[in-house]
């Protein structure tokens, strides 16, 4: 059984608690978050405190914070020579304070309180400074039922960055294209289809070989009017440059511009 403590109390440390939780090796012996209120509902479930001096013995303690938040934190940590360990997709295991065995247990993939994860689909990436702790990494995460990859420094950060486009930019192009649509009282919903389909392809397919749209077709007459539908002038520059990297990516020399409207006043 391995013992566990959590630091934090946002999205991946209460996924993790809930992961943790469901698992037969391991447990969350004490939950730690600088403010009681957000940990408060699980005292009866195990121990919870927000006084560091206060912390228990553990196999492992994860601070799963805030990129700022991980090197301050680690500093307050009142013991030595324990193992502890990170979340983020960027930090660096020397973020960690020296006194302690140090390491990064990252999951990659997006975390919000109000969704449902599956940890049997979240890849884990783990790296540590000293081996001997490794196989605990793995063993953490296969009790979560998750796949776990032994990665460097420098493929975390660039596996975060590649994230950051699939996700957080890809979450934006849906906002603006809710926007859109309201515009024109469309519902959201008859989109959804085809944002499925766009993510099963990429399973099966390379992103290059799944390319469809105008931009590939070099269909500009099209592109120019899609510049024309489109009133906010921060995604009209969007569509511009995206449009431009598909056909940098394709091999499409044209280039296309729109005058834009004279406004008075």
């Amino acid at each position: 059984m391995i013992s566990v403590i959590l630091l934090g109390a946002g999205n991946v440390a209460s996924h993790l608690y809930k992961g943790f939780s469901a698992s037969k090796n391991v447990t969350v012996s004490q939950w730690y978050n600088r403010s009681l209120d957000s940990i408060i509902s699980f005292k009866n479930e195990t121990e919870v405190t927000d006084d560091l001096s206060q912390l228990k013995e553990a196999d492992i303690y994860i601070l799963a914070v805030s990129d700022d938040a991980i090197s301050n934190l680690s500093n307050l940590l009142p013991f030595e020579d324990r193992f502890i360990v990170h979340t983020s997709g960027t930090g660096s295991m020397y973020d960690l304070q020296k006194k302690n065995k140090r390491g990064v247990f990252y999951p990659l993939q997006s975390f919000s309180k109000g969704a449902k994860i599956e940890f049997q689909k979240v890849p884990f990436c783990i790296e540590v400074e000293d081996k001997s702790k490794m196989q605990m990494l793995k063993n953490l995460a296969t009790a979560l039922g998750s796949q776990f990859f032994k990665v460097t420094t420098e493929q975390r950060k660039t596996l975060h960055v590649a994230a950051v486009f699939i996700n957080n930019f890809t979450n934006q192009m849906y906002r603006i294209a809710h926007e859109i649509s309201d515009k024109e009282n469309i519902e959201f919903d008859l989109l959804k289809p085809l944002i499925m389909e766009t993510a099963n392809k990429v399973q099966e397919m390379s992103p290059y070989i799944a390319q469809t749209g105008p931009a590939k077709r070099n269909d500009k007459k099209t592109l120019k009017k899609h510049l024309k539908l489109i009133d906010d002038e921060d995604h009209q520059e969007i569509y511009k440059l995206i449009t431009k990297s598909i056909q940098k990516t394709h091999g499409i020399k044209y280039r296309f511009d729109i005058k834009r409207k004279k406004t008075n006043g």
